[in-house]
């Protein structure tokens, strides 16, 4: 963690992980069972590089966007809110049992996760992907017994970038926010932490909605996460 330290000035007691876009690319399986899904309600399908710019604030917000672009024309907003449910739910059973066919773990984390639990540092997942695909990706990827603490998007009334999942994280590990670090790669995340007092940390390769993570101005940028070990 000498990247941190000499950056940063400190080694964090606790590091709050996002999980799409961060330590896993997993949007070609969303974009897979999303087409799925729309296939099943006769909807035409939509490109993974749409999946990847809509990725990020939540399987609600995904669906309000895909179903947005292939069919824009809902006349009444109670037509609209069940044509979301009924996708919604139809995408969540696809995803449910496919939340791992070819999603990889993101060069670096592993290294970095290692580097972590060998200085003792706390590690939690904060995602706003709900709880039980991203428990499911996590361990069919390897990642789930290193963390603590995981926290999806329905686990609480709010999600990033809305600051309660760091609070609550805080609380949990009972560490001051001087003492932690937001890790993610989107403006969710930098502004999560930013609205806790948390300290963070991005990676440009994920989900931003299309956006230079560095607009978000993040406490560090770094290319991989490796790159804080040395």
């Amino acid at each position: 963690m000498i990247g941190l330290q000499r950056e940063l000035g400190f080694i964090p007691k606790l590091i709050m992980l996002d999980l799409d876009g961060t330590l896993v690319d997993s949007a070609a399986d969303i974009a897979l069972c999303l087409n799925q899904a729309l296939g099943d309600l006769a909807y035409h399908s939509v490109s993974e590089h749409q999946v990847r710019e809509w990725v990020g604030r939540g399987a609600p917000r995904l669906i309000e966007l895909a179903l947005q672009h292939v069919s824009p024309h809902h006349q009444t907003d109670a037509h609209r809110n069940e044509a979301q449910t009924a996708l919604l739910n139809q995408f969540m059973q696809r995803y449910q049992v496919s939340v791992c066919q070819v999603s990889t773990v993101y060069p670096g984390v592993f290294e970095f996760l290692d580097a972590a639990d060998a200085a003792g540092i706390s590690l939690a997942c904060v995602t706003n992907k709900p709880y039980q695909p991203a428990r499911a990706l996590l361990e069919e990827l390897g990642l789930l017994s290193r963390m603590q603490l995981l926290i999806g998007g329905d686990t609480l009334a709010h999600r990033k970038p809305h600051p309660e999942q760091l609070l609550h994280c805080l609380r949990h590990f009972d560490v001051a926010a001087a003492d932690a670090l937001m890790v993610g790669d989107s403006y969710n995340d930098i502004e999560a932490a930013r609205a806790c007092g948390v300290r963070s940390l991005a990676v440009p390769y994920g989900y931003n909605h299309g956006q230079d993570i560095r607009q978000c101005q993040p406490d560090m940028l770094v290319n991989l996460l490796s790159e804080v070990l040395s």
